[in-house]
């Protein structure tokens, strides 16, 4: 399964009964957390306004993204060049407007997607211990981030696909009033889940082992079976 699970973005157009995502949460709780805290909550997202609300905020991000990736940085990376960042961002509305002339795809589409769970995580359970370091932290989504990934593989087991997307936290004041979230909830991912519209792929590509695994040191010998 861990070799199988891709990233779906197409669905089609049939229901997820209650049933079935209560039953992919009943077995995703069970992912490891700092503390077995189990800091996250998650909102099932029906409301056909509040769906369409999420997908414009979504889109704000999303075209930010479409715009740096497009000037060949990685988005908002936290080591990089700021002012190329600003270069590329300045063509975000023509990126937009492009998209709004044409059929759109997964973002322009997103409240159509038959399940949206909105992941939020607690940060008063989170033990953050890179909190204080002087850079960019990330600790503390090892203990929600597990959970996410737990999501997915139930789907993929049960039959269905999914993707998680982080770029909604780029509006997280809004996504927080959308669903009446307090500051201490914060946004974490969104996950679109449903039946595949075409074939699952089963054949993902992936660096291998001795491309990211070295002995010692990181410039030590790669790691070989």
């Amino acid at each position: 399964m861990l070799r199988t699970t891709p990233a779906v973005r197409a669905f089609t157009g049939d229901p997820v009964p209650d049933r079935a995502i209560a039953q992919l949460l009943d077995v995703a709780r069970f992912a490891p957390s700092g503390g077995n805290r189990q800091g996250w909550r998650v909102v099932v997202l029906r409301d056909r306004s509040a769906r369409q609300r999420l997908r414009d905020l979504y889109l704000q991000g999303w075209y930010e993204y479409l715009a740096q990736a497009g000037a060949g940085l990685v988005p908002w990376a936290p080591v990089g060049d700021r002012d190329a960042e600003a270069r590329a961002l300045a063509g975000t509305p023509d990126i937009a407007a492009a998209a709004a002339a044409g059929p759109g795809g997964f973002a322009e589409h997103l409240d159509d997607a038959p399940v949206l769970l909105l992941v939020l995580a607690d940060l008063r359970s989170m033990a953050a211990v890179d909190r204080d370091l002087p850079r960019y932290t990330f600790v503390g989504g090892a203990s929600v981030y597990p959970f996410c990934w737990s999501v997915l593989l139930a789907a993929r087991a049960s039959g269905l696909g999914g993707v998680m997307t982080t770029v909604a936290v780029r509006a997280e004041p809004e996504v927080r009033r959308l669903v009446g979230a307090d500051d201490e909830l914060a946004v974490a991912a969104v996950i679109a889940l449903g039946h595949p519209a075409g074939p699952v792929p089963s054949r993902l590509r992936r660096q291998a082992v001795g491309e990211f695994a070295t002995v010692d040191r990181v410039d030590g010998a790669p790691l070989t079976a």
